[in-house]
């Protein structure tokens, strides 16, 4: 029994007063109305219209039954309406997740900016430099470097990405620059943690191949954007992705050092370079406000790097 059918059939009988006024605006024939409405009397086992050659009006249960179904009716279109305007506009929940140091710099504005233009969109940011599970902390958009190994996950390119080794000017005036990698045994090093564990191994290309160093961190904490404040009070020098220094490096606050041997590193669980992307869960229906802020975001670092090979397309 098409319940909300029959409900739908009943409301149109009583407003048009008559099988056949509503029966051509619904599309069926009077016998076919007929027989829809005793189908309903009989399945519910009471008399909801009163039927003349002339006339239909409802009982005093038709009445009850009337207005229960424009109740019921109105919840459901509601209901669409709700569920096509979080499908097709920018409106509802967006959980959002980045790294401190990039979060911070560009993706506050980026978010900040699409809910003042789509005031509807209620965001969650939610900031961390561990591993973060898109899928089953439910977050709508991931921005991290590289790509995460989770056949459930899409990932969109953002902008290119490398990474460099850094400090204040400051520092290197105090300390020195070094010239090969094995020199910063000499040097106070900024060390990144994640799950407990010191990124303290760092890699290099060098005239006879790949070399491996391990760190001794003078400084380690596992926020980025804590480290990128250490190295601009010269605290050290500090491996950074590109991004998370730009500003810094183009105003002078920060320089880069071993730029010819600084090699991208790949962490467990990550494929591909430093690449920045935005990950998010493979489904068919991707709700238009995690479209829409992707798109915004293609667009801020393009905007920055008209050089990033970033586009603007449906994912």
């Amino acid at each position: 029994m098409d319940t909300l059918g029959d409900m739908n059939l009943f409301v149109h009988v009583v407003r048009t007063g008559g099988l056949a006024s509503a029966g051509r605006e619904i599309g069926l024939s009077p016998a076919s109305m007929s027989a829809r409405i005793n189908r309903i009397e009989e399945h519910y086992g009471v008399r909801l219209l009163m039927r003349t050659t002339r006339s239909v009006t409802p009982t005093e249960e038709g009445i009850r039954f009337y207005e229960a179904c424009q109740r019921v009716l109105a919840e459901v279109d509601q209901a669409k309406l709700q569920l096509t305007s979080c499908r097709e506009g920018y409106a509802g929940p967006l959980r959002v997740t980045a790294t401190f140091d990039l979060g911070e710099q560009h993706i506050v504005p980026v978010l900040d900016a699409f809910v003042d233009k789509h005031p509807d969109v209620r965001p969650y940011l939610f900031l961390s430099d561990g591993v973060v599970n898109v899928v089953e902390d439910g977050f709508d958009v991931g921005v991290r470097y590289g790509v995460l190994k989770d056949n459930r996950l899409v990932a969109r390119k953002l902008a290119k990405n490398h990474r460099v080794l850094c400090a204040s000017p400051d520092y290197i005036k105090r300390k020195g620059t070094p010239q090969t990698p094995k020199e910063l045994s000499d040097h106070n090093c900024l060390v990144m943690v994640r799950g407990n564990e010191p990124l303290a191994i760092w890699h290099f290309q060098t005239d006879s191949g790949p070399q491996s160093l391990t760190i001794h961190p003078a400084r380690s904490t596992n926020n980025g954007a804590q480290i990128r404040r250490w190295a601009l009070a010269g605290a050290g020098i500090a491996l950074k992705s590109f991004w998370d220094v730009r500003t810094d490096i183009e105003a002078g606050r920060l320089v880069t050092v071993l730029d010819k041997f600084v090699s991208d590193f790949t962490l467990q669980g990550m494929t591909g370079n430093a690449d920045l992307h935005a990950i998010y869960t493979d489904r068919r229906f991707l709700p238009e406000r995690t479209r829409g802020f992707m798109d915004a975001l293609i667009n801020h670092f393009n905007t920055l790097d008209p050089s990033s090979t970033a586009t603007r397309s449906k994912p």
